[in-house]
């Protein structure tokens, strides 16, 4: 008898697991039931897709993210003509790097999170011998609010909290919808008052999530999909996974999309006409109507525009001359007012030899963080720090900061399930309009919302339902 847990791998590897075994039996949790129904989908259209020919077909591809990118390369490799029109000056979206501090920041995408087989950004790194590096969110050093180490009593009590947080968020059953605040509020407000349980609500939750326990949505906040397996960054920049992905395609710079026309018989983007076209900007170009859908989009995609939530995340990178740091130490989370200011701190002394701290700011002070300029973003990323290693920290020698929800090719990060929304938003966001406008992007692929893989996911998903008409 053969066991088959249901994953969120890419579609060969469903078919292979039906086709190589007589007799089947499927067992997956809640969340690896979600993906039931999109497997199911795309494991008919790639038997039925096979076949057709996109010679002589044109299609439109809007945004050189990853999505856009592995809807053109699957379109194109089908024999499509293909133009990829990019709003911004550089190929990559949400994947960006930056090497002048001498080793990588990555503005967007810094982790592939679930480094198995079955993931696809995976998949692409081992197939280019991108370098990796295995993050340990165990090998961690914490400080209460005075810069003290955590007590033993705190520590003795870190795994049960996590273990508690974790059964109130993915267990909790309350009527209506709420927000992951009002749940604890309801059910366990002493989590609310605690101290170490907030660091941690902030610092793995919200960060994970992208946006701020008032705005999540208890009910559908911790469904997503994951694949299981360790988290690991590239020490030679994320960036390297988008050259192999822009190869050979016909990608225009600083062509931003204002209005897109489109019936039964073909779409036109900014008055190109083409057979198909696939828009794969962030949902926060969408959401701030950046561009004008002409007839308007459906109510259902409107709606799911407006309630699927959108967060942000903040990054500030502090070189540093000589390290006043534990360099042994990859994780370093320190207590802060308000919640996510600068609350998480990687050390890139574990894989690189740069004296870099790398610092986040989450749910509700993301926005805040965003609105900085350099200078105050780095003072105050640095009395934060000196709230632990005191006039041990000097000044830095250079500073990267990111602000994605300030910028206007992007307002924000990432997607998140927010209260009022709902899963069945995420699947709207991508429905097909008239057969001819097509959508992709991390924000239409629920299980794997807010990840590079579910960026290539939806990305190759669009181009097969293309060819798959």
């Amino acid at each position: 008898m053969f066991t088959c847990a249901v994953t969120y791998g890419e579609v060969d590897e469903v078919v292979r697991c039906v086709l190589n075994n007589k007799r089947l039996i499927m067992t997956f949790n809640r969340r690896e039931a979600l993906a039931l129904g999109i497997a199911t989908f795309l494991m008919t259209n790639a038997r039925r897709v096979k076949a057709q020919d996109m010679a002589g077909r044109t299609v439109i591809v809007i945004g050189a993210g990853l999505a856009g990118l592995a809807a053109a390369q699957r379109l194109q490799a089908q024999g499509a003509e293909v133009v990829v029109l990019e709003a911004g000056n550089y190929v990559g979206g949400r994947v960006r790097t930056d090497r002048s501090l001498g080793a990588p920041f990555e503005f967007g995408a810094g982790w592939i999170h679930g480094a198995v087989s079955r993931n696809p950004t995976k998949r692409l790194a081992d197939q280019i011998g991108a370098e990796t590096f295995v993050t340990d969110d165990e090998n961690l050093q914490v400080f209460n609010a005075d810069g003290e180490f955590l007590s033993d009593a705190q520590w003795d009590r870190f795994d049960d909290l996590y273990e508690e947080l974790e059964k109130a968020f993915y267990e909790s059953v309350q009527p209506g919808e709420l927000s992951i605040k009002d749940m604890l509020a309801r059910t366990n407000p002493a989590l609310l008052k605690d101290p170490l349980a907030r660091w941690m609500i902030s610092a793995f939750f919200e960060f994970d999530i992208g946006a701020g326990i008032e705005n999540i949505s208890v009910k559908n906040g911790f469904q997503t999909g994951e694949f299981s397996g360790e988290d690991v960054i590239f020490t030679q920049g994320y960036d390297v996974i988008i050259t192999p992905l822009k190869k050979g395609l016909d990608i225009r710079l600083n062509t931003p999309v204002s209005e897109i026309r489109y019936d039964g018989d073909g779409v036109e983007v900014d008055g190109q006409w083409a057979d198909y076209a696939v828009c794969t900007v962030p949902l926060g170009v969408l959401k701030a109507g950046r561009i004008t859908f002409d007839p308007p989009l459906p109510g259902a995609k409107q709606n799911a525009i407006t309630e699927v939530g959108f967060g942000t995340v903040t990054k500030i990178a502090l070189k540093f001359s000589d390290p006043f740091w534990d360099t042994a130490t990859q994780y370093f989370g320190i207590f802060t007012e308000p919640d996510g200011r600068w609350n998480y701190w990687q050390n890139y002394r574990t894989f690189s030899d740069k004296n870099i701290l790398l610092g986040l700011s989450v749910g509700a002070y993301a926005p805040v963080a965003d609105r900085m300029n350099k200078n105050e973003m780095t003072a105050d990323a640095l009395d934060v720090l000196r709230s632990v290693w005191g006039r041990d920290v000097g000044t830095p020698q250079a500073v990267m900061k990111t602000s994605w929800s300030q910028d206007p090719n992007f307002y924000g990060a990432y997607s998140y399930p927010q209260v009022g929304g709902s899963i069945a938003q995420f699947r709207d966001l991508w429905e097909p309009v008239q057969q001819r406008l097509f959508f992709a992007g991390e924000h239409t692929l629920f299980e794997h919302a807010g990840t590079t893989h579910g960026a290539l996911m939806s990305g190759r998903r669009a181009a097969d339902a293309i060819f798959g008409l």
